[in-house]
């Protein structure tokens, strides 16, 4: 390691006092092995993180069979064929969240209310809001 060390500083020690940059013939296959090299390394560290996480997942899946607890994506998919086996019978469209007429008269309401709210302000504070 220190051999190697000193023969990469000495060549930067004759860069910089002005020595012609020496050519490496082989730099472009070395940097393609290194690029390899990497793509290996990385090809390897996703394998082992699958291997962990496949492993997890059947631990995760004793654990739910063991105590009868479902997956978020089984639960979504029972509650969505549980809406559509209640909507296939039916022939009527699907209920509404908020009944008719309950919703529908704001404006209505609202001006009833200022309304009433007049009704017990004194007389000159009524004449007031009336204009």
């Amino acid at each position: 390691l220190s051999l190697v060390f000193s023969l990469g500083a000495t060549k930067d020690m004759g860069k910089m006092l002005g020595g012609d940059e020496e050519k490496d013939p082989d730099a472009a296959k070395k940097e393609e092995e290194r690029q390899e090299a990497l793509r290996q390394e990385e090809e390897e560290r996703k394998a082992k993180y699958a291997k962990m996480e496949a492993e997890r997942e059947v631990m995760r899946q004793g654990i739910r069979d063991k105590y009868g607890i479902k997956k978020k994506e089984e639960k979504e998919a029972e509650a969505q064929a549980a809406l559509e086996a209640n909507a296939e019978g039916s022939l009527t469209r699907p209920k509404k969240a908020i009944p008719p007429g309950c919703g529908d008269e704001e404006e209505e309401e609202e001006e009833s209310i200022l309304d009433t709210v007049i009704k017990y302000l004194p007389g000159p504070l009524q004449d007031m809001f009336k204009k």
